[in-house]
Formats: C-alpha cells, sequence, structure tokens
C-alpha cells in the first residue's frame, strides 16, 4: 500500500487489467464475481456489467479503476464467502487455461485467478472497523 492511500480489499496485476482492457474493448462494462464455491466457483468469474445478477447478501469488495476502461469494473463476492475472506487482501491475476464456462475471458486460453494474504494491521484496522 502507497503511503496516504487508503487500503483496498482488491488489486489488479498488470496482466490482468491488460485482459480486462481486452475484454472491455470487446464487450463494454465489466463485472467480476467470487462465489466461493467449489471448481469454477474458486475463480472470480467475469460478466459484462449487470449480465451477472447479484443478491442481497452479495458484497461489492472495489470498484477498480483499470486504466484504458471507462467505468469501474466492480467486484463482488457472497456474502457467506466474504465472512470467512474478510481478513484477506485478493489480487486478479492471469493464468494460462481455460475459464469458467460463462466467464468472460473462457475464449481466450487464459483464466483469472485470485492470489490471497492476509490483510496487514494498518488494513484491517481500516477495512474491519
Amino acid at each position: 500500500m502507497e503511503a496516504g492511500a487508503e487500503p483496498s480489499r482488491v488489486a489488479v496485476t498488470d496482466t490482468a487489467a491488460e485482459l480486462m482492457r481486452k475484454l472491455y474493448a470487446r464487450h463494454g462494462p465489466l463485472m467480476f464475481h467470487q462465489s466461493g464455491g467449489c471448481c469454477d466457483g474458486s475463480s472470480p468469474m467475469c460478466y459484462l456489467e449487470g449480465e451477472f445478477r447479484v443478491g442481497a447478501s452479495d458484497v461489492e469488495l472495489a470498484r477498480l479503476a483499470i486504466e484504458g476502461i471507462a467505468e469501474p469494473v466492480t467486484f463482488w463476492m457472497g456474502g457467506e464467502q466474504f465472512e470467512r475472506w474478510r481478513h484477506t487482501h485478493l489480487t486478479v491475476d492471469v493464468v494460462p487455461g481455460r475459464g469458467g464456462g460463462f466467464s468472460l475471458e473462457a475464449p481466450e486460453g487464459v483464466r483469472f485467478l485470485i492470489r490471497s494474504r492476509l490483510l496487514t494491521d494498518v488494513e484491517d484496522a481500516v477495512l474491519n472497523h
């Protein structure tokens, strides 16, 4: 975290940002949902903004500002998973392999992946209290 910057729950690697720009140019505004299920549900799913209906228990973790994308990319997590992961910082990355069947990156031969770490004491104090 940069000095003076507000802590965030979600970051994006340069590789993930580049893929998001490509998907945005092709499809329009984007969103992510992390459900916490098994298999595809354990990876963040990328959708056209509004294509996935978030529920009352879903938590918006971030409105990501990605250079080259006009609108923020929203990042949501299922409420039950958030309760287990609330002390975790997430970084969206990209790895080779097939993405989830409905995730926009599926045809690209890559998939989004979450890398995580525990929040620092400072981040935790701001984000969870």
